[in-house]
């Protein structure tokens, strides 16, 4: 029988959602996956302006065949836009909108109010018009929370079992040129040890694996000094001070991540690993998008709550058609409300 205490955590387990870019497809991906919220959870709390949010409906239920959420029946923070928006139009009030939108959600989870945060895309260059000059969503979200740095994984379960492809990210939204620079041996010993947390939470004595920065990599030297110099010794330090986990890599970026391709198809995971870590960017998106684009759900780890996204952009192209797929987001919303 569930105790006073236990019912009182229950009522107080709620995700808080920030609508994203209101020129892009967030709230339309946000109103199909609510469609489907389990009537036994608590319903999300939105943030974002009531009166787009039911414009947006509007135009949605005649061009879209789909289920939608009714915005009259959904709880909603109204910070109402500051200027008009125009589907497809990222402006400087679209920038300004979800940024603040943003800001609030994460003080709604901050004040207990809600116990994790998902949040829908937003564009870069829309915040840097409206003044706001961070990388992404995860850097104002470290700011906001007195984070030195959170650290983005990429997690999805597989489509015919309970295999997870899980891929942590050592280096996130910085260019290429200055991937090298930005990995040392304590980021990537700190990114390890993040991995090695979150995968326990599935199993006690996981199998990660290491991606080479450069081709083949660095075969021997050859093709780069990085892995020789620093990541191979690294990676037997970490191996010692760890010995129940099995690590292996520093692997070729190139078939670093065939075993979960061939898991997360159906056939054994046996060979696949439970954490895989990439060093930049798009070393690990690359694989993790081409497997899992509908099901691979970004996730915020270090800070003091967990915070999901979508993988996938505010869709600009296609936003107000109806024609935006919500599955993404709807996995965003379970892994939010399973591992917050």
């Amino acid at each position: 029988m569930p105790t006073p205490a236990s019912e009182a955590n229950a009522r107080h387990r709620r995700l808080a959602i920030s609508l994203g870019d209101p020129a892009g497809i967030g709230a339309e991906v946000t109103l199909k996956a609510l469609a489907h919220w389990p009537a036994d959870q608590a319903p999300p709390l939105l943030v974002g302006c009531r009166r787009w949010l039911e414009t947006c409906h509007r135009q949605l239920r005649e061009r879209s065949g789909e289920p939608l959420a009714d915005p009259a029946a959904l709880e909603v923070l109204d910070l109402p836009l500051p200027a008009p928006v125009h589907p497809g139009q990222a402006s400087a009030a679209s920038g300004e909108a979800s940024f603040q939108w943003l800001s609030a959600a994460v003080e709604l989870v901050q004040q207990g109010h809600c116990h994790a945060l998902t949040t829908a895309p937003i564009a870069k260059h829309a915040w840097h018009a409206a003044g706001h000059g961070y990388p992404g969503q995860t850097e104002r979200l470290a700011e906001l929370t007195g984070t030195q740095e959170a650290s983005m994984l990429f997690t999805a379960r597989a489509p015919g079992g309970g295999w997870r492809l899980n891929t942590l990210l050592a280096t996130t939204h910085i260019p290429l040129a200055a991937v090298p620079a930005a990995l040392t041996p304590e980021r990537v010993r700190h990114k390890l040890n993040t991995l090695l947390a979150f995968c326990r939470r599935f199993r006690e004595r996981p199998r990660l694996a290491v991606a080479g920065l450069n081709p083949h990599a660095g075969e021997a030297g050859q093709l780069g000094h990085e892995e020789q110099a620093w990541l191979i010794p690294l990676l037997e330090a970490w191996r010692r001070e760890h010995p129940e986990v099995e690590l292996v890599g520093p692997l070729p970026p190139d078939t670093c991540w065939m075993e979960a391709g061939r898991a997360w198809q159906g056939a054994d995971s046996h060979g696949a690993a439970d954490g895989y870590l990439a060093l930049y960017h798009d070393q690990g998106l690359i694989p993790v998008k081409l497997l899992a684009f509908d099901q691979a759900v970004n996730t915020s780890l270090g800070l003091p709550f967990l915070r999901t996204s979508p993988d996938h952009g505010t869709g600009f192209d296609i936003a107000g058609e109806g024609i935006a797929r919500a599955a993404s987001m709807a996995a965003a919303l379970a892994t939010a409300w399973e591992l917050g």
